[in-house]
């Protein structure tokens, strides 16, 4: 068991997780990790991590990013599990939405607890027009956006004052996952103004009128990505920091830059700067970011906010914190730790240590070969040698450290 973890007899519940994805298994691998319980798993699929799981009950909806779907589905799983609380995650932000519109507009079974902010707060931070001009007010390291909206028509003359090739992805996931056209990804990567103009037409014909965030591509392969996972308590104050330096990301059309390798590290001025962004937008719960080092300039910089628990959340896990447990002792226990893992960032900005550990969804052979820069070599040489590897698809058989003394996992 994790040093942050609880003492499971201390309150029971029932974790349902809204997605099918390999961040709804680390989910229930999370939790029962940390309490030895199963965890029910809503999804419209079941893919292998999740049908084949012997942590999940896996349970059927038609469209879970529908909250007139998904809402009695959630009703019959309440009713299923009388006579205890239930913790609600969505493990994208497709899915967190519809929870969020049903727990405020339709209603939810009382017994449920889903720990997110509220919608007009969820977009103000997730729609990325909006997190641009947060992150401008704010003094917040982030690429040059221009943004694009599609319910106007396109201009002819559209000006984009960046060296192309440059960066188009949809302000609004929700939206993007509704449309189809040929060619489709999650981020586009744009030669050209007239690859930026055809684009853009395509998008708009698909039936997409939300806005196209433009961005100036910063240079350097997956090497460069970072990732940043915070837990804020009811005051908007960061209680949990997890950074994280990705060595390659997945590069299937439909999942482009979800990272497939990270090594854990702690990173203060990132810390402090999503405080900043927290701060002033009355964020509680997870936050996850994601980052790019800037060699043009040697800045990190932020490109978005997710509001939950990344895909990737096993990372955090692996690295000796695991995520679920500030959900149960905030929501469930009812209070924080005041020292030790979880007790907060003090004035002087000081996070607790992260050991370095490798969180792997692929071989080890492909990570070794695209990690090229002398010091990402180094760190994964170093991580490799002390065997401190977590993969949430595998059952490990070795000592995945805490940040006290080592601690062997449970098996899955």
């Amino acid at each position: 068991m994790p040093e942050n973890a609880s003492d499971a007899s201390a309150v029971e519940f029932t974790p349902v997780v809204v997605g099918g994805d390999i961040g709804a298994y680390s989910l229930a691998r999370a939790f029962h990790e940390a309490y030895g319980i199963r965890t029910v798993v809503i999804s419209r699929l079941a893919g292998w991590v999740v049908g084949t799981s012997s942590l999940i009950d896996n349970v059927r909806c038609e469209d879970p990013m529908d909250p007139e779907s998904l809402a009695p589905v959630l009703q019959q799983v309440a009713d299923a599990h009388p006579g205890r609380p239930l913790l609600l995650l969505g493990s994208a932000d497709a899915t967190v939405k519809p929870l969020i519109r049903i727990r405020d507009e339709i209603g939810l079974d009382p017994r449920y607890i889903a720990p997110y902010v509220d919608l007009e707060t969820f977009a103000a931070a997730t729609e990325k027009q909006n997190f641009t001009q947060l992150c401008q007010d704010l003094g917040v390291d982030h690429p040059g956006t221009v943004v694009v909206d599609l319910a106007e028509e396109i201009p002819a003359d559209l000006e984009v004052p960046f060296v192309f090739p440059v960066i188009a992805k949809p302000a609004e996931v929700s939206e993007w996952k509704r449309i189809e056209f040929p060619g489709k990804n999650k981020v586009h990567t744009v030669e050209t103004p007239a690859d930026l103009h055809e684009l853009l037409t395509t998008i708009r014909a698909a039936g997409y009128r939300e806005s196209i965030i433009v961005q100036d591509r910063i240079p350097g392969d997956d090497q460069y990505m970072r990732i940043l996972t915070v837990y804020c308590d009811a005051d908007s104050r960061v209680r949990f920091a997890s950074y994280g330096h990705t060595l390659l990301e997945e590069h299937a059309p439909g999942a482009i830059g979800n990272p497939a390798a990270i090594i854990t590290g702690v990173d203060r001025e990132m810390v402090a700067q999503a405080q900043r962004l927290c701060e002033r937008l009355g964020w509680t719960g997870y936050a996850n970011f994601d980052l790019k080092h800037d060699r043009r300039d040697g800045r990190t910089k932020f490109f978005e906010l997710n509001p939950r628990l990344g895909r990737s959340n096993y990372y955090v896990t692996a690295g000796g914190h695991n995520p679920v447990t500030w959900y149960v002792d905030e929501h469930l226990r009812g209070t924080l730790p005041e020292q030790g893992p979880g007790s907060g960032i003090g004035e002087d900005g000081i996070l607790q240590d992260q050991p370095e550990v490798l969180y792997a969804v692929v071989p080890i052979s492909l990570i070794k070969r695209y990690t090229t820069l002398p010091e990402a070599k180094a760190r994964l040489r170093r991580v490799l040698k002390a065997r401190r590897v977590g993969n949430p698809c595998t059952t490990p058989e070795w000592t995945t450290p805490s940040p006290g003394a080592g601690t062997s996992w449970p098996r899955a």
